[in-house]
């Protein structure tokens, strides 16, 4: 070899070195991260149409809304179904049957119909039997605003998602980082968490539209059913109950959470305050006024002369503190706010007479008399639960839990007894 090629080689073999020495190291030193997500599980449109029947029973897991009418109870499993519980004996209730309606959140019933959000559309379901359901009507797109948890994007718009599926995983990558980071991070089409699945809710028996709790989305009031979602008030037309017709929409403010109708009212809970709209015109609603208060989660209700709210803190709730607020609604053009309780982490209440009923969550159900709102009395705290909802209806509150759906008999104010409990299924 001449020697201008052999110098020419070893510069080169030299130069090469460095690189092999530090590559050497760098794979002498790796890190791993485990990651947890979700992939969604597809079906078509008319899969899951098809499969909205009266399945066989399934456990309690992860409870949202609920609603009543006769001796029904009609419990939402968020984003899964609607579970059908035969409360003919509230000391015995059976859970006897299952709604797959994947999606589903909020629910209301008139008569024998009851309305059931699927994702974005609406869908309308015959339950004269409830163990034998029809449906009769779906609307598309009536909720644009529905969106998958955690700010999913959908790959496939042309189907529903059913379920996630649970997948673990583990990489590694040099302590440098260079060349390392997940080929998931970023992506839209997977929902990433750390442990859970992705997605994660008084009137007379007879009374046709049923009982709905305060946490509620959907409405009845005669032959109008209202729906809110984050800005927008929906007016549906059940003249005909099995074939519903949007009728109305109009823009209802910001951050709208509940809905809760009082005779010719709706009185309406968002993160900044209440409003309230009239009904007079049932096809079109219009708003009266509006009460600001803190950000928060806001539901309500309200009765001839006041309207109660509870405000719950949070990481989405905002900073406030957690209290009760009571606002007079007497000149329902100005509604003034008279007097604010402490509480722990309320979130629904309901009334029945001068009896009070706060979901105090991890404090528990609290009842006080209200017969005098600047100096609520407490009268009992039922203490071990954590609350969600609650509907009082012929000296029953039926109360939705983390653990359970429970019913207590307070005939007796001075002795409620608990009557039953369905445990959750975690």
């Amino acid at each position: 070899m001449k020697p201008n090629k052999i110098f020419r080689a070893i510069i080169i073999l030299l130069a090469a070195l460095p690189i092999g020495f530090s590559a050497c190291v760098k794979d002498q030193c790796k890190k791993t991260h485990t990651y947890t997500y979700y992939v969604p599980v597809y079906k078509t449109k008319a899969e899951v149409r098809a499969n909205i029947k009266s399945n066989p029973a399934k456990a309690l897991k992860n409870t949202g809304k609920f609603y009543i009418s006769g001796n029904y109870i009609f419990l939402n499993e968020i984003d899964k179904g609607i579970h059908v519980i035969d409360n003919s004996n509230p000391a015995q209730p059976r859970n006897v049957a299952f709604i797959d309606i994947p999606g589903n959140v909020d629910l209301a019933v008139k008569g024998n119909m009851l309305y059931a959000d699927l994702y974005t559309d609406l869908v309308a379901i015959d339950i004269s039997n409830p163990s034998n359901i029809v449906v009769r009507k779906f609307i598309d797109f009536v909720f644009p605003e529905r969106m998958y948890g955690g700010g999913f994007v959908a790959s496939n718009t042309g189907q529903v998602i059913m379920d996630w599926k649970r997948v673990d995983t583990t990489i590694t990558e040099s302590c440098d980082g260079q060349g390392g980071g997940w080929w998931g991070m970023g992506r839209t089409d997977v929902f990433f968490a750390t442990g859970n699945a992705a997605g994660g809710q008084s009137a007379a028996a007879s009374a046709p539209t049923g009982i709905g709790g305060s946490m509620a989305r959907f409405t009845i009031v005669n032959d109008y059913m209202y729906a809110v979602d984050r800005h927008t008030l929906r007016s549906v037309s059940l003249a005909n109950a099995a074939d519903p017709v949007l009728s109305n929409t109009i823009n209802a403010g910001f951050d709208i959470e509940t809905i809760y109708p009082f005779k010719n009212k709706l009185f309406l809970g968002s993160m900044g305050g209440m409003f309230i709209f009239d009904i007079a015109n049932p096809a079109s609603p219009v708003k009266q006024a509006n009460f600001a208060h803190a950000r928060a989660c806001d539901p309500v209700i309200a009765d001839d002369d006041y309207a109660f709210i509870t405000l719950k803190s949070g990481t989405t709730c905002g900073p406030t503190a957690d209290e009760l607020l009571i606002v007079n609604v007497q000149n329902i053009q100005s509604p003034s706010l008279v007097k604010t309780y402490p509480l722990t982490g309320p979130k629904g209440l309901s009334k029945d007479n001068n009896l009070l009923f706060v979901c105090d969550g991890t404090a528990g159900l609290r009842v006080y008399n209200a017969s005098d709102v600047l100096n609520l009395q407490l009268l009992k705290t039922i203490t071990g639960i954590e609350t969600y909802d609650v509907i009082t209806w012929n000296n029953r509150a039926m109360v939705v839990a983390a653990d359970g759906l429970y019913q207590y008999d307070y005939s007796d104010i001075n002795n409620i007894r608990l009557l039953s409990k369905i445990a959750v299924n975690k």
